[in-house]
């Protein structure tokens, strides 16, 4: 007999498990390119901003397909599509860790954005439906991610230090293929929705552009569009950051990088049980101006230690999602949770993918703290928004 004051096990607990080590599987494959930027850009002879084009590319191709993520998970069920997402992430990966040229390793990026971009709007989906508490369920599945932020990057630098960095992007594949056994053993087939309603009308314009319209999807839609845009402009850039202009080892910058997702794996949980009692708003304003203040640390101070708080405070600001994010489910019917919640993915992930390409043009054409002073800017201008939101009682 379980003793009484364990936590009883169910079958939602390891739905948002495995689900939680999938979105782990896909943001290695995202991430592993990040601390080795250097060394690709050395041996293929390209710019930063050739590489930010890149990356915009793969986080370009990771939002465009939320939206048929979603539809796809009405027509054959969400264990498919995660299933897919995380096996195909594993393969792109290694053609990334194999590309002889610059163009091949831009295709894969691209093929490797689209594949991982499967799995996120589907398994929140799926999780929504089986907890109460929202927030904290997406701070738990959301904190797969922030453990492969923190993995990732000591684990790259390791093996690109050793072997180059090639085997340290092909390492998703040691950890996906588990994966996807594991998800296709424990969880359980999920009846499609919408079996019989074509992909064609899925498509029509008229209801995106209503469910778009509604005033309080479109705040929504700015406050995770600037946090998406900021977030994937640190995870692109932060290792380079602390080489290029603090000039500390790719080692070092490394476990700087982890550090700032120890803070973001704990800020998640954290954020998420926030919002589920204090309010959503106040905790997403909380997370806004902890990055302006971490972002000034992080570009105008060279001391370690005040670079180790600056890495801190922006783990903690790019937490925003569980905040964040259960604003749209509250504003969708059942029925429109899957395809809507994909939709508005794809819509804020697009414009955010400029995150990268921008951030390196910048540090191309003026320099780093340049690049990174823009996002403080915009973090500050989703306060203010916050703020003008809660002081006129707009209730967007």
């Amino acid at each position: 007999m379980q003793a009484r004051w364990l936590p009883t096990w169910r079958y939602r607990d390891t739905v948002l498990t495995l689900c939680t080590l999938a979105f782990l599987v896909t943001m290695v494959g995202r991430l592993a390119i990040s601390p080795v930027v250097p060394a690709i850009t050395d041996e293929f002879g390209v710019s930063n901003a050739a590489i930010g084009v890149a990356l915009s590319g793969m986080w370009l191709a990771y939002g465009l397909v939320q939206y048929p993520s979603g539809v796809l998970a009405d027509r054959y069920g969400d264990r498919t599509v995660v299933l897919v997402s995380v096996g195909g992430t594993a393969v792109a990966c290694l053609v990334v860790a194999l590309a002889p040229v610059f163009p091949v390793f831009f295709l894969a990026a691209i093929l490797l954005g689209a594949l991982a971009g499967l799995h996120f709007s589907v398994a929140t989906t799926l999780v929504s439906r089986l907890y109460d508490d929202v927030g904290s369920a997406i701070g738990i599945h959301n904190a797969g991610g922030t453990v492969a932020g923190l993995a990732t990057p000591v684990a790259v630098a390791w093996i690109a230090n050793r072997y180059g960095w090639r085997p340290a992007v092909a390492i998703t594949a040691a950890i996906g293929i588990p994966t996807v056994v594991l998800f296709a053993w424990r969880v359980r087939p999920v009846d499609p929705r919408r079996i019989d309603e074509s992909l064609r009308d899925r498509f029509r314009l008229e209801p995106m552009v209503d469910l778009l319209s509604r005033p309080s999807i479109l705040f929504t839609l700015w406050l995770a569009l600037v946090g998406e845009f900021a977030w994937q402009g640190v995870a692109s850039f932060l290792p380079t950051l602390l080489v290029e202009r603090h000039g500390y080892s790719t080692a070092l910058a490394g476990a700087l990088f982890s550090l700032y997702f120890v803070a973001q794996g704990i800020g998640q949980v954290g954020v998420g049980i926030l919002a589920d009692r204090l309010g959503r708003d106040g905790v997403t304003a909380g997370c806004m101006l902890a990055g302006v203040v971490g972002i000034a640390a992080l570009t105008l101070e060279d001391g370690l230690v005040v670079l180790a708080v600056g890495s801190v405070l922006v783990g903690f600001a790019m937490s925003f999602g569980p905040a964040v994010l259960p604003r749209f489910f509250e504003e969708m019917t059942a029925d429109e949770r899957s395809a809507g919640f994909g939709l508005v993915r794809t819509v804020y992930m697009i414009v955010a993918s400029l995150g990268s390409v921008v951030m390196g043009f910048l540090a191309d054409r003026f320099d780093w703290g340049i690049s990174f002073g823009f996002l403080a800017v915009l973090l500050a201008l989703v306060a203010v928004s916050l703020a003008v939101n809660w002081a006129l009682d707009l209730d967007y």
